[in-house]
């Protein structure tokens, strides 16, 4: 078995390397066509494919572009609930009213 590659001179001069490693578990490629929807191009997912990426519909997810590929990746954005926050307000987690000094402006009263 032959040794690792040799360096290219300014790496091996470098201190600082980059590793870069995709881990891509594939199952068998399905063809689809990219169509139009209103102004915007659009693809059509079919629920198996869905299902086997663990993703579900009005999932929020993120488009990213690599190396010539589109990648669909859920969303790292957190969604807050209104109605659940506020119900969660109870007197452990309450403050006191506090004082910011008196007016300085037009502020009402």
């Amino acid at each position: 078995m032959a040794g690792p590659l040799p360096l290219p001179a300014a790496l091996a001069r470098s201190r600082h390397y980059v590793y870069t490693v995709d881990i891509i578990e594939q199952s068998q490629p399905l063809e689809t066509v990219i169509r139009k929807w209103g102004n915007s191009p659009a693809l059509r997912l079919p629920t198996a494919v869905l299902k086997e990426a663990g993703y579900r519909l009005e999932q929020k997810v993120d488009l990213v572009v690599s190396r010539g590929r589109i990648i669909i990746q859920p969303s790292k954005k957190i969604e807050h609930d209104l109605e659940a926050l506020v119900n969660g307000i109870h007197a452990g987690n309450t403050h006191d009213e506090v004082s910011f000094g008196r007016p300085v402006g037009n502020e009402a009263l």
